[in-house]
């Protein structure tokens, strides 16, 4: 299933559950759209994917082939594996890398850093220039060296994937 290729085709997002939030949180930063679901029974999660029109990302062979929604089985341990299992069924992400709050899913929004004088240490508003804000949770983003190892972990499984 690749739906990023038809330009009418809806948005892709989707749904992860209690097995998947170390994916969860990669996802997001990839671009996908991402809710987690921690501690909601199958019945729920069937339902909700179905309610809000979002694929069911799950470990659970049983839950995968359960009928009334739509399902990608993830059965890679390894979070490589996982986000190269995500890519090759999905596609590339609809959104921009680091444009989603990997803590709540929230969509960033680039912020004045003149405003953030009380929100990040010093050294960091004076040596970074973009600052990125989500408007669900309020935590503040800026690239710093943890961003280039996270690139180098999207940049090995994409190399994969293409």
């Amino acid at each position: 299933m690749n739906l990023s290729t038809d330009p009418t085709a809806p948005v892709l997002k989707l749904l992860t559950d209690g097995m998947l939030g170390r994916l969860t949180r990669w996802l997001r930063a990839l671009g996908y759209d991402t809710v987690y679901a921690p501690d909601t029974d199958d019945n729920e999660l069937l339902r909700r994917a179905r309610a809000e029109d979002r694929v069911l990302l799950t470990a659970d062979h049983a839950l995968a082939i359960r009928r009334g929604a739509r399902t990608l089985l993830i059965e890679a341990q390894d979070l490589a594996g996982q986000l190269r299992r995500v890519r090759a069924a999905l596609g590339p992400p609809p959104d921009a890398e680091f444009s989603r709050c990997v803590a709540c899913n929230g969509k960033l929004t680039l912020v004045d850093k003149t405003t953030l004088a009380d929100r990040v240490p010093p050294y960091v508003l004076a040596t970074r220039q973009e600052f990125r804000r989500c408007p669900d949770c309020g935590r503040i983003y800026w690239p710093g060296t943890h961003v280039e190892r996270m690139k180098d972990v999207i940049r090995a499984q994409q190399t994969v994937v293409s």
